[in-house]
């Protein structure tokens, strides 16, 4: 069977946790289970430890708001890349697809899965709460988890989940389009008051002075009269 399926499916996670890919995919060759498919380079132990340690910091950044998308921005080439070497080297284990092309369909794949999952987060976080980042980040680590172990036993139907999570992932970030504008609005306007120093200072309310608050207290306020009506009374005082 062609290998095709199997690159798309980790080429679609790849685009989402990169790290959690090699990782899962290198513990599975080495332990036995779909060795044929994974490469020996993702079963090396420095790979393998890499991979942990990445994977470790990748848990804990994409669950806290505004660091998730600095995460996911950093990530815009690593994830496609990763995608493209993980498509190639699954390419060169089978043979069936020139590892050209195998690297092309990965990182295009991986590029499409992580705009959808850096748009979505972008959208989360016009949000003010915690909760729904970090509910968002289990359940993209489950889905990785889950499709790239499925897809060593059945990879067609594993690629086909993947393939619809994607279309269903691009419709949503069309349909949240208004809110990451609205994300990207703030976070420019913040860099724009951090650049020029020109953010708006706190300005306490006015504090009433002494006689306003006696006339307030009693329950009827006066009002004052003008300075030039009062010089006019005293002078029309003084002349009579």
């Amino acid at each position: 069977m062609s290998v095709l399926p199997l690159i798309f499916t980790s080429s679609w996670a790849s685009g989402i946790n990169a790290y959690a890919v090699v990782l899962l995919l290198g513990l599975l060759g080495a332990a036995g289970a779909g060795s044929e498919e994974v490469p020996q380079t993702l079963q090396r132990p420095d790979v393998l430890v890499a991979a942990g340690v990445l994977f470790v910091i990748q848990a804990v950044a994409d669950k806290i708001p505004y660091v998730d998308t600095f995460w996911d921005v950093l990530h815009t080439v690593v994830r496609p890349v990763s995608g493209g070497v993980i498509a190639a080297l699954l390419a060169g284990e089978d043979g069936s697809l020139s590892q050209l092309a195998a690297g092309a369909i990965g990182g295009g794949t991986a590029l499409l899965s992580h705009l959808v999952k850096a748009g979505t987060r972008m959208a989360v976080n016009t949000s003010p709460e915690p909760v729904s980042n970090i509910a968002m980040s289990f359940v993209e680590d489950l889905a990785v988890a889950a499709l790239v172990v499925f897809a060593l036993f059945h990879p067609v139907a594993a690629a086909v989940i993947a393939g619809t999570l994607l279309a269903l992932g691009i419709v949503l970030v069309c349909l949240l389009v208004r809110r990451i504008r609205r994300f990207l609005a703030r976070r420019r306007a913040r860099r724009e008051e951090r650049a020029t120093g020109t953010a708006r200072p706190y300005t306490p309310p006015p504090v009433a002075s002494a006689r306003t608050r006696t006339v307030a207290t009693a329950g009827r306020a006066l009002p004052q009269q003008p300075a030039s009506a009062a010089r006019g009374g005293r002078a029309d005082g003084d002349a009579g």
